[in-house]
């Protein structure tokens, strides 16, 4: 469902090269005995996970559906960027569901936050808060004023019936504060880390409030574990991607720009960066993780791309068949001149046109490119995709002998901030 192509790639390593090391690094994944192995209870999740809450899962989120017009997601990082990346790729833009998905707790931006408690206030509302801790700045922030919202709207008793937490099993604030007002609540797993619980309760439960088939994104999961037994890198993509990652790097391509033809990938995008991001940035090591969708950002980005610094290469991740497709109209006059395109499919264009970018980045421009071909934007595509890319950045982490799972360096920020804003 996931295919790679290394033919534009300018590589001056063999890929296979790097099979012993893969060998190795795969053994201590799968048997827990690499660095950071506390946090790697994603790798078994497409066969281990909880039925039962999945189920429970399901029965809330439909309980949900049909008391809503809108449902507040109340998280930051890992805790919403995955669920908005599905929901937006899998549903589109504008989505004709029944129930709006809005998205806060991931800022401190006054404007924002007023604009959606202003826009909610005359709707159907129900919220889901995400947090481990319940410490979280931001989310804890943005759920105080949600849950005053919601109690001042409804009243306590079925505020209470409206808001669903995802939070630790036994402990943290959150944890208590669901417990205190019988909040519905489902567990963030203690070895699944933020940037890879979308396929945990963390993202299943606002995706399937978005009338999602999670049982879809759960089948595409268990297909790329079933697809990644092998580290074999003649056969296994998601391996031969992180090898490839570490060749460029070894060339002086320090830069990855991942780069999507379809606008509703475009979340995809900003999970896939925290995910490499916060991975791979330790020890002054790591490629820098952006993004870029084109062909918008050619009017934008194209020039530096093609004759700017070569510190970049491209990783293209494409879709075979689009969600919708258009047929290009004729028009008596043709006073636009486009007629040459009349009765063409608008998705052969776009087409076109990453053909002819990849020539003149790849050609002209001396840009590598990685390409990523996925089936189509589906759920179970979705699901595919999230554990390729799970799989590839614990390899790619592993071959620079750095942790993927924990973030340092994130925790400095919050030491400034806190004693900026007086906490104690």
């Amino acid at each position: 469902m996931m295919k790679l192509d290394t033919k534009h790639a300018f590589l001056k390593e063999d890929i296979l090269s790097y099979q012993d090391k893969v060998n190795a690094h795969h053994e201590a994944l799968m048997n827990k005995t690499g660095k950071g192995n506390d946090f790697v209870g994603w790798v078994e999740w497409p066969n281990n996970y909880d039925k039962e809450e999945f189920e429970r899962i399901k029965t809330v989120a439909a309980e949900i559906r049909n008391k809503c017009e809108v449902c507040v997601v109340c998280g930051i990082g890992g805790s919403y960027l995955g669920a908005r990346a599905a929901i937006e790729m899998i549903n589109g833009l504008y989505s004709k569901d029944k129930v709006e998905m809005i998205f806060l707790g991931n800022t401190f931006s006054s404007s924002y936050i007023a604009q959606v408690l202003d826009y909610i206030k005359d709707k159907e509302v129900c919220v889901n808060v995400i947090s481990k801790s319940g410490t979280t700045t931001e989310t804890s922030l943005a759920f105080r004023f949600l849950k005053q919202f919601m109690e001042e709207k409804y009243g306590k008793e079925e505020a209470c019936k409206r808001i669903v937490a995802t939070t630790d099993k036994a402990r943290g604030t959150l944890k208590a504060i669901a417990d205190k007002e019988e909040y519905e609540t489902f567990v963030i797993p203690d070895d699944i880390g933020g940037r890879f619980s979308v396929i945990t309760p963390v993202g299943l439960f606002p995706i399937a409030v978005a009338g999602i088939d999670i049982d879809a994104i759960m089948n595409g999961l268990k297909k790329a574990y079933d697809d990644m037994a092998d580290p074999d890198l003649t056969k296994n993509d998601a391996y031969a991607y992180a090898v490839c990652r570490r060749i460029l790097e070894n060339q002086g391509k320090n830069v990855e720009m991942l780069v999507s033809y379809e606008t509703q990938m475009t979340m995809v995008a900003e999970w896939w960066k925290q995910l490499f991001g916060e991975s791979e940035g330790k020890e002054e090591k790591g490629n820098l993780p952006t993004s870029a969708n084109f062909s918008t950002d050619l009017h934008s980005l194209g020039q530096f791309i093609q004759e700017g610094k070569k510190v970049l290469y491209e990783t293209l991740l494409l879709v075979d068949k689009p969600m919708k497709d258009l047929t290009f109209p004729s028009d008596p006059e043709n006073a636009d001149g486009m007629n040459y395109l009349a009765g063409k499919s608008v998705d052969w264009v776009n087409k076109m046109a990453c053909q002819g970018t990849l020539e003149a980045h790849e050609v002209t421009g001396g840009v590598p490119n990685l390409i990523l071909t996925m089936d189509d934007m589906s759920a179970e595509s979705f699901g595919y995709m999230c554990y390729f890319f799970f799989r590839a950045c614990a390899m790619t982490c592993y071959l620079l002998d750095i942790n993927p799972f924990n973030q340092p360096g994130v925790e400095v920020y919050k030491k400034n901030m806190f004693r900026l804003l007086g906490k104690n």
